[in-house]
């Protein structure tokens, strides 16, 4: 092996040898190394460099570059020795699949990470202009068609930059369907969809990731070197970091590498990472603790004045959710085993330059809409290294958005989508847990979630939650959302329960379940009328207290258009949460809650003929 091979890594220990003492256990490579040998000097290289990216040590920039080019390098070595015959490649192809329904903003920024990711580490080399290794399905589910040209033209631009992506449209997704066997299909309606033909929309974020299982199927060349990636549109492969100018995206962590390490290195079936950025939940259970941060906020600003220079910055990211990884925006934090923690968390103003709080409030008061698409302003995660990316700890959630199989791992997919619940991904979970135990692990590779696009809402699109329909802002209403939430937390804890009590490779008994869920469901109208009075009460506080005569932004002319957005934010929550909220009477319903709770008790008692089903046709691997 020639010297110029390893040019990157030798410049690595001699620029930073001094600086991470550590890489002064790593000899330089010799002439007469072999592959393998070469090859290992590399990873022990990863975690030295990954401590000192994340702990601060050296700056940032170029140890990231450092670090990347470490990567494109050893990825050339291990191709070159392949290519020789010195040793085998035996790592992983990759099938990621994106469902996505009229989102093309969202989908061009995920696109673009799985490209930049492909660029900056290499993985698996790129030949004659395309990276081999990496195969993309986007699984249509839009109703527009002009979002679905859009998307079909993403789809062709990255095939043009060497992504091999494959648009997986509707059409071919309902004749893939039919190619089941009839019996099977009857069966799995549940999982895959009945909507008819002209319909084939919209089918929910389950049944469309399902359907894309069949096309990954389709797709594979080798079952035991192909891994499937099963991604969110709005989520992108890389992870956040704050600095003195506030959050920036980083292509830090080499997926890729470390999931193919894993389930080359343990016998795993299902590895699923987490998120950063955006809260991972619903605004249905996150609006009394953004009340609280959105009263603070103006508390604040009472202390202050219009002209004075915005003091909204320089928070530390120690003091804040942003440093936290446990469920601090969830208003129910504790039904998850986390302790609610009552504090509130600072704004950090993102307006560069110089300006005063008339500008910070200028800017504030049309993001309080995003809420209701699921943004937080306030409680915001960033990743944190802790132990790297090589542990793995046993898992119980699925993470829709983020998760990896094998081809055994196929058959674990996510059930009751016809339910259209929230909380699919933790019950899902549940059940596979209980199932395959430690084969079902997580690991420490979060993507970065955003709910919007920075475009405005008018791009934002999510189920179950609806604007005026000529477009307007100013009405939002996401009682779909809120209904589904409060029935998908009654299905996840009566799952949750169950089993523990009853062999999930068994059917369930209709009386367990019946007896489980009564039990949860008490429990959970005790904890939702708590959050709704508590709600109605910081709702009311709130607005008392930003229109209290003397302010100093009730004056100011420069500022109706925000009064304007912060009384339509304080009027949709009252819609939303109040009395007469559809989700609230919906919920309080005894003959609503029976209808849902037949269907839940019903898909439950089916789920074990379901996975059957579902388990020939992945052994059978339909054409």
């Amino acid at each position: 092996m020639s010297v110029a091979d390893t040019t990157r890594l030798r410049d690595c220990l001699a620029r930073y040898r001094d600086l991470i003492p550590a890489l002064a256990g790593i000899g330089e490579p010799a002439a007469n190394d072999s592959p393998a040998s070469c090859i290992e000097r590399y990873e022990q290289c990863y975690p030295l460099l990954e401590n000192a990216l994340w702990s601060g040590q050296v700056d940032f920039e170029p140890l990231l570059d450092c670090y990347q080019a470490l990567f494109r390098e050893q990825d050339a070595l291990i191709r070159k020795a392949a290519a020789t015959g010195d040793m085998a490649d035996e790592r992983c192809h990759f099938i990621l699949s994106i469902p996505v329904a009229d989102r093309p903003a969202h989908l061009r920024a995920c696109l673009e990470s799985i490209h930049r990711l492909c660029e900056c580490f290499g993985y698996g080399g790129n030949a004659s202009g395309v990276y081999p290794r990496i195969r993309v399905i986007v699984a249509e589910d839009s109703r527009e068609q002009e979002n679905i040209r859009q998307h079909i033209e993403l789809v062709e631009a990255y095939r043009r930059r060497g992504l091999q992506v494959t648009h997986f449209g509707q059409d071919e997704q309902y004749q893939l369907l039919q190619s089941i066997p009839e019996e099977d299909r009857k069966i799995l309606g549940t999982m895959l969809t009945t909507q008819p033909v002209d319909r084939f929309y919209r089918k929910g974020q389950a049944a469309n990731r399902n359907l894309s299982y069949l096309k990954c199927l389709q797709l594979t060349e080798d079952r035991d070197r192909t891994l499937y990636y099963f991604v969110d549109s709005d989520e992108s492969f890389c992870v956040n970091r704050y600095t003195g100018n506030g959050e920036e995206a980083v292509y830090a962590l080499n997926y890729f590498h470390s999931i193919d390490k894993a389930f080359r290195s343990t016998d795993i079936r299902l590895l699923t990472g987490k998120m950063v950025g955006d809260p991972p939940v619903s605004p249905a259970v996150m609006a009394a603790n953004f009340l609280d941060d959105v009263t603070a906020f103006f508390s604040g600003l009472a202390q202050t004045a219009g002209g004075r220079a915005c003091s909204f910055h320089g928070q530390s990211p120690c003091s804040s959710a942003i440093a936290s990884s446990s469920a601090v925006y969830h208003d129910m934090a504790n039904l998850f085993g986390f302790e609610n923690n009552p504090a509130t968390f600072p704004y950090r103003c993102p307006l560069q330059g110089t300006h005063d709080h008339s500008a910070c409030l200028r800017d504030f008061a049309p993001r309080l809409a995003a809420f209701f698409f699921g943004e937080h302003l306030f409680r915001k995660t960033v990743f944190r290294y802790d132990q790297g990316f090589s542990e793995l700890t046993p898992a119980r959630t699925v993470y829709p958005g983020n998760y990896v199989v094998n081809h055994a791992g196929l058959k674990y997919v996510i059930p009751f989508g016809h339910l259209r619940l929230r909380m699919s991904g933790p019950t899902a979970g549940r059940l596979i847990a209980a199932e395959i135990h430690d084969r079902f692990a997580s690991i420490n590779l979060p993507h970065l979630h955003r709910r919007t696009t920075g475009s405005g809402l008018d791009e934002s699109f999510r189920p179950g939650v609806e604007r005026d329909d000529d477009g307007q802002q100013a009405h939002i209403d996401l009682s779909s959302e809120f209904e589904r939430q409060f029935f998908g937390d009654l299905m996840l804890f009566t799952t949750e329960t169950l089993v523990t009590r009853a062999d999930v490779n068994q059917p369930f008994a209709r009386e367990d379940i019946v007896r489980v869920m009564e039990d949860r469901e008490k429990e959970l109208l005790a904890l939702y009328q708590q959050k709704h009075d508590a709600i109605l009460t910081k709702n009311r506080e709130l607005r008392e207290l930003v229109f209290q005569p003397g302010h100093w932004w009730l004056d100011d002319p420069e500022l109706a258009a925000a009064r304007q957005q912060i009384r339509d934010f304080i009027d949709n929550i009252h819609y939303n949460f109040g009395e007469q909220s559809p989700a609230w009477q919906q919920i309080q319903s005894a003959d609503h809650r029976a209808r849902r709770k037949a269907r839940m008790v019903e898909a439950l008692m089916n789920y074990r003929a379901e996975r059957e089903a579902w388990d020939r046709l992945v052994s059978a691997s339909v054409a």
